[in-house]
């Protein structure tokens, strides 16, 4: 027999979630491969820009969301401009 109950969400940090496509914004020209000096990422301008739109966020937080993003736009991955 299926189980047909809700499946309850394991995701706990919703103020993160909530923000999450605001700061992918934020952060797209920092991961664009055109915006790269010698081959080398903007991931220290980044963080910094993010804490500064965001100033809320833990370092934690800051970090995981940099993370996702690096990995959305490596994979192709990331949303498209709205």
């Amino acid at each position: 027999m299926p189980d047909t109950s809700p499946i309850a969400e394991r995701r706990t940090n919703t103020q993160l979630r909530s923000i999450f496509p605001a700061a992918c914004e934020a952060l797209r020209p920092f991961f664009d491969g055109a915006n790269q000096w010698e081959g080398q990422s903007h991931d220290h301008l980044a963080y910094q820009t993010l804490k500064e739109h965001f100033p809320e966020l833990s370092s934690q937080d800051v970090f995981i969301v940099v993370a996702t993003t690096r990995r959305l736009f490596a994979s192709g991955k990331f949303p498209p401009i709205v």
